[in-house]
């Protein structure tokens, strides 16, 4: 009995930082540091209106509805572009996932380099700012049901950690 205890005592002791380490780098993502994406501040949900209607607009749709059937994959097992808007799963999903698909690419982000997309990785093309200020427009187009049940997903994000923030300095580096 006792060496079955001691046994556990021992499993438990090397286990759990390896549990603890895997929970806090899934909620850190692909990059280690986690993103919130603030959708009030409207001096950056405006610059990445311009930069939205630049880069994005054209497969995503000026007022973010997506391509038709987003669902469903075409012929060579890509999807549509699917909508931004609250027609689609983008609110599903938290604040850090959504900027490291962006700027990482989906494949990257769950591990799986068959995984088809058409939409490029931005790192190299946008800037974190870039990618947060595009993001923050998308999330402020949302209706307040959209917004509330996203921020509750990225409540969920935290819990059992202490997240690191970065910060943003959008405004001083898309306004000059």
């Amino acid at each position: 009995m006792k060496e079955t205890i001691k046994s556990k005592a021992l499993l438990a002791v090397f286990t759990l930082p390896i549990l603890i380490t895997t929970f806090s780098q899934a909620n850190e993502g692909t990059d280690g540091v986690r993103t919130d994406i603030d959708a009030t501040d409207l001096a950056i949900v405006f610059a990445g209106e311009g930069i939205y209607k630049a880069q994005c607009a054209a497969c995503h749709g000026i007022n973010l509805e997506g391509e038709a059937n987003w669902r469903v994959r075409d012929a060579n097992g890509y999807l549509p572009a699917p909508p931004h808007d609250e027609t689609g799963h983008t609110w599903h999903h938290a604040d850090d996932l959504l900027f490291e698909i962006t700027k990482y690419g989906a494949a990257t982000v769950i591990g799986d380099d068959t995984y088809k997309s058409k939409m490029p990785p931005y790192k190299g093309i946008l800037s974190d700012d870039e990618i947060v200020a595009v993001l923050a427009y998308i999330k402020h187009s949302w209706p307040e049901e959209q917004r509330a049940w996203q921020a509750e997903v990225n409540g969920s994000q935290l819990e059992g950690i202490k997240p690191i923030k970065k910060k943003s300095s959008v405004l001083e580096k898309l306004l000059k």
